[in-house]
């Protein structure tokens, strides 16, 4: 069975975004975020989405901006099988792109299938519902080092303690620290 891991970036008071979707804060600049980022993108071979955090990625990834900033993540994005889970019809106007209507059934079945692990890339709700039905194998935060008042909390809704194993920790150059957890 693949593995499948959530990664989110938030801030130090626990919102992933700030208000109106907000995420020009993330703190992903520089040669040692883009290492990381392809490394992480290279332990994968399926990236799963939400609609909104689709919508977002796929016009940035696909962007000649984003191609000439970070070429190696850009190609990586745009190349790795995309499943988006969505209740409302999506444009899959991104190259590799599937959709789905039922999210626990479908991440069921990717785990199931052989190949490398899934990324889970955003999409707070969704990762919620995984947790739940214990779909997540590992929950991978990079909290920036900042505050920004106001937003939606990571992972707001949940009902119940859940407790995790912290497997490591990573402190970046920029402030940036990445926690990683077993669930």
């Amino acid at each position: 069975m693949r593995k499948a891991f959530l990664f989110m970036m938030t801030t130090l008071d626990g919102y992933f975004e700030g208000q109106g979707h907000d995420i020009s804060w993330h703190n992903a600049a520089g040669e040692e975020f883009a290492k990381f980022a392809d490394n992480q993108l290279d332990e994968v071979d399926t990236l799963i989405f939400g609609r909104r955090t689709y919508e977002l990625m796929a016009e940035f990834w696909s962007s000649e901006a984003a191609i000439k900033m970070e070429p190696g993540t850009a190609t990586r994005m745009n190349n790795l099988r995309k499943v988006v889970f969505s209740r409302n019809p999506i444009h899959p106007d991104w190259h590799n792109v599937e959709s789905s209507t039922s999210a626990v059934e479908k991440m069921r079945e990717l785990k199931d299938m052989p190949g490398k692990d899934i990324a889970v890339l955003g999409s707070s709700n969704l990762c919620l519902t995984f947790i739940e039905e214990g779909l997540l194998d590992e929950i991978r935060i990079m909290i920036n080092p900042l505050i920004i008042g106001k937003g939606t909390p990571l992972l707001d809704g949940t009902d119940k303690l859940r407790q995790f194993t912290l497997k490591d920790s990573r402190a970046f150059k920029s402030g940036n620290v990445l926690l990683t957890y077993t669930c």
